[in-house]
């Protein structure tokens, strides 16, 4: 028998998947992070070339690890050691055939915010990759766009840069001070009204809480 969350999530995943077949995305429902490694194996070719950015939400759920011991051609930017290459790994991401991202945050009419230090994200999910697949865990979903807005600020922000060893406010008292620091990783913000061309981006919504 389902649980009530399980029960909330079918029905809020459904909803959101209506309003993202609206605004010209495919989407998908994964109840969890082994659903999200089978979708993919359906969604993306043998011999395909991906990449990703510094998404948590496909780490965490063994994605990253399945892509790179399967038969594709992988770049990522964690295999390499100096500034250069990753830069270099960063400028591959706009030829490949799949990019692989997360979401700051949703909101229910299917509007996808995304907060960024260097761009890099935010940029390849904007255009270049063929295909854009984002692995969006249901806790990021937010009732409005000034909601999501807020949560990528507020909550997605502070808690990536507990990751680094940067001094910024947020830093200090995991607050958003709406900042102006050099190290600031709130530098680019993309909202996402549709996907264009149509169905370049696909969205797999899980039922479980992911990422930051």
């Amino acid at each position: 028998m389902a649980t009530p969350r399980e029960l909330r999530n079918g029905k809020l995943a459904n909803k959101l998947i209506d309003n993202l077949h609206k605004r010209h995305y495919d989407a998908y429902y994964c109840p969890t992070g082994a659903d999200v490694i089978d979708k993919v194996k359906e969604l993306i070719p043998e011999g395909s070339s991906i990449s990703w950015g510094g998404s948590y939400s496909i780490r965490d759920i063994g994605l990253t690890t399945y892509l790179k011991n399967g038969n594709y051609q992988v770049y990522d930017r964690d295999d390499v050691t100096t500034q250069e290459d990753k830069l270099r790994i960063y400028r591959k991401a706009f030829e490949c055939d799949y990019y692989l991202a997360s979401a700051n945050a949703i909101s229910e009419d299917g509007v996808i915010v995304n907060i960024d230090g260097n761009g890099n994200r935010v940029a390849a999910i904007t255009w270049g990759p063929t295909h854009v697949i984002l692995v969006i865990g249901l806790n990021k979903v937010c009732q409005d766009v000034d909601a999501a807005i807020k949560r990528a600020r507020s909550t997605a922000a502070p808690w990536n840069m507990a990751r680094f060893d940067f001094n910024t406010p947020c830093q200090t008292d995991g607050t958003c001070h709406d900042c102006k620091s050099p190290n600031s990783i709130c530098n680019y913000i993309s909202i996402q009204r549709m996907s264009h061309p149509a169905k370049r981006h696909i969205v797999i919504l899980v039922g479980e809480d992911l990422g930051y």
